[in-house]
């Protein structure tokens, strides 16, 4: 898993969190402590897959765009890091049953355990994780 799937659910609960107001990228990357290129980048994927919108100019920025309790964040893994738990095995002996098989053996492995996240994080919407946002205040 990389920083673009804990950027892009911080980005996308900032913005539920004010549904009536846009958010720029520089009030965005301030609340989750990095530069502003970064969640440019974000961003980007996010408004590419629908989530949210944006308008330019004065008063533009971003808005949350779905239904807060459609948008799980295996939806957010999948545009952000899908495939970040495959095992990277370095250049093995082929000439060793290990050495050739260990890649194909671990990515097999890897595979199921992305699997097995999925079904976890369908569990979890963008609506709960601001629910509990709201508990912690």
């Amino acid at each position: 898993m990389n920083s673009d799937f804990t950027l892009a659910i911080h980005s996308l609960t900032l913005l539920a969190l004010q549904p009536d107001r846009m958010a720029t990228s520089d009030v965005i990357s301030e609340s989750a402590g990095v530069h502003p290129v970064r969640i440019r980048k974000v961003l980007s994927l996010l408004k590419r897959h629908g989530f949210i919108r944006t308008k330019e100019g004065t008063g533009g920025g971003f808005i949350f765009a779905s239904e807060l309790s459609e948008v799980n964040l295996w939806d957010i893994y999948k545009i952000t890091s899908e495939g970040a738990l495959q095992p990277k095995c370095p250049e093995s002996n082929e000439k060793c049953i290990v050495g050739a098989n260990m890649q194909k053996v671990l990515f097999s492995i890897f595979l199921g355990a992305e699997e097995h996240l999925g079904e976890f994080l369908k569990n979890y919407t963008i609506k709960e994780v601001v629910d509990l946002i709201n508990h912690e205040r």
